[in-house]
Parts: C-alpha cells; structure tokens; sequence
C-alpha cells in the first residue's frame, strides 16, 4: 500500500474550557492528520522535531502507538518541547498562545524513502519557516522528483501575519510544488485580506496550482480546478465539541480517500471527474466531523478501525472485479 509522510511542527496541545484546562494531547497540524491516518491503517510516517523531556517522549510514543512511524523524529537534547495553549470559546473555536523554547530552529533528518504516488502533506508556518527553509525545501523538490503526491495546507496564523512579505517567495514555492492546495478563508483573510474564493484562486493560486480547496467554517466549502470546474459542498452540521482538529482531519480524511480510491499523481494533472472529486471531499468532511465531536485532535480509534475495515473490503471488491 502506498503511504502518507507528513513533516511538521510537535506540540503538546492543553485545552482550557472557561479557563479551565479540559484536555493535554500531543499535536500540531501534520501530526493530528497523521495520527487519525494511522489508526485507519494507511501506512504513515513523521519527519518532524522535538525536545529531549517528558513530553517529547510521550509524542514519539503516542505516533508509535497509532501506527505512525517516528524513526524522522529529530530529538534536540537540551531544550524543552513546545506548548499550545488552546481556549475554547462558546462555539468551541480554539484562540491559540504557542510557548517555544528551542533555542534555535533546527532540522537534521534522514529523507524517508519515498515512491511513486507515495503522498506528502506539508503547511503551517513549518513549511515556510525561513530557518529550516533549506531543508524543508530540500525534501519537497526530492518527494515530487520521485514522483510524489504533494499536499498543501497553507494553515497560517494570525500570529505570523507581520511576516507575510518575508513569506512570500516561500509561499510561491509551496504553491508550485504542490498538486492539491488546501486553506480556510481566515488564511486568506490573513494573508491577502479578501475571502473572495474566485478572487483568491483567480491572483494567488491558479497560476502555481490548479486544484484549490477553500474550507470557510460552517459554510459550504469551495473547490475550484482546471477547465472552469467549480463546487460547493456543504458542510455536516453537528454540535461541535472541538473544533481544533477539523481542517488537520479534513486532510486526512482527503488523503485517506486517495489512497482508498487509487488516485494518482498522474489522475490528478490530468484533472479528476467530478464523481472523483465528490468521493474525496465526502472523506474528508467525514473525518471533519468525526473529530469536531470529541476533545482530541483526530479522529476516534473505533473510527479508524471503521475506515480500515472499508478500504480494505473496497479494494478487495476493487481487486475481484
């Protein structure tokens, strides 16, 4: 079976409700995609870093214990692993504080093997951080020379919004490399001040990348692809019990459908059908919503074990046809 790579930041997410911390669970935006991957049996792998203490421990255990392989995982040996503090609010929305003691960016790691159609997700800041640039850089042009699959979740924070020029060229870059692109229109509104999903597509996407997904919310999301083809999905209403996880879980629930339903790197250059496409958003809005109705960052185990056992008669019924 092909298999997911994510690089990306580690954190220990503690999650206050009416300022009262509720939950503390490893995460970070690549991570909680993954995690939910590997408990529906896709074969995953981190690259990614942390501190030498009790908490990086317990990360490279909780990616151990979920089927994600943590060999890519660069242990710092003297500085502590990062916070994320997240408040929930009434419609349980997260505000984040993050606290970061390394004492500098760093990124050693051994590049994974990666095969053909193999698929890599990447974004947040992690992918456009100018210190570790060099290497993030590195390992995206070596996955898409071997023939990778390459998604984009631009996921950028308010708190780096003074930083938008300096990003830029970093930005462009990501946008060229990758086959699908995937941000909420709070990215967009951070970044380019509009939330116009035509107008975002129109100036800032089509040109690098032309399979762009905007997620808005509650509201339907908006795709838009090659050849004028446009779409609104709307999105699963459901009493949210967090919502910090949802667009993290929305990429696995999309990877997940590209590797269920066998699509390639060369299927999505040559543009999906619209049936293709209506599967693959149908997964990712269900791993969506799968996650928002729980504390954690991914989806549940008994949901995973669900997603497994139907790709696994999927394929089977695939295989004997």
């Amino acid at each position: 079976m092909r298999k997911v790579i994510g690089i990306g930041e580690t954190v220990l997410d503690i999650i206050f409700r009416d300022e009262q911390p509720v939950s503390a669970i490893p995460g970070g935006s690549t991570f909680n995609a993954l995690i939910s991957l590997g408990r529906a049996g896709v074969p995953a792998t981190f690259i990614s870093e942390t501190g030498n203490d009790r908490v990086g421990r317990r990360i490279i255990r909780f990616l151990e214990e979920n089927h994600v392989d943590a060999s890519n995982i660069n242990v710092y040996p003297e500085s502590k692993s990062p916070l994320s503090l997240a408040f929930l609010n009434e419609q349980n929305d997260a505000e984040y504080i993050f606290y970061k003691d390394h004492p500098n960016d760093r990124l050693d790691f051994s590049y994974p093997e990666v095969c053909q159609d193999d698929v890599v997700l990447f974004g947040s800041y992690y992918a456009l951080n100018p210190v570790i640039r060099p290497q993030v850089l590195g390992f995206l042009q070596y996955a898409h020379q071997r023939g990778a699959l390459l998604y984009y979740d631009v996921n950028f924070r308010a708190s780096h919004q003074h930083e938008v020029m300096k990003l830029t060229a970093n930005f462009l870059e990501n946008l060229e490399l990758a086959d699908v692109v995937r941000g909420s229109h709070e990215d967009f509104d951070i970044m380019f001040r509009t939330t116009d999903t035509d107008a975002i597509y129109r100036s800032q996407i089509s040109f690098y990348c032309r399979k762009f997904i905007c997620t808005r919310g509650s509201k339907p999301l908006e795709l838009r692809a090659e050849g004028g083809f446009r779409k609104q999905y709307p999105v699963r209403v459901l009493d949210a019990v967090s919502t910090i996880g949802a667009g993290d879980n929305f990429n696995a629930g999309f990877i997940y459908g590209i590797v269920k339903h066998g699509i390639t790197r060369a299927m999505i250059e040559d543009g999906l059908t619209e049936t293709q496409w209506d599967a693959l958003i149908s997964s990712a809005l269900s791993f969506s919503a799968e996650c928002c109705r729980t504390i954690n960052n991914s989806v549940s185990v008994e949901f995973g074990n669900r997603m497994k056992a139907e790709m696994e008669e999927f394929i089977n019924n695939n295989n004997q046809e």
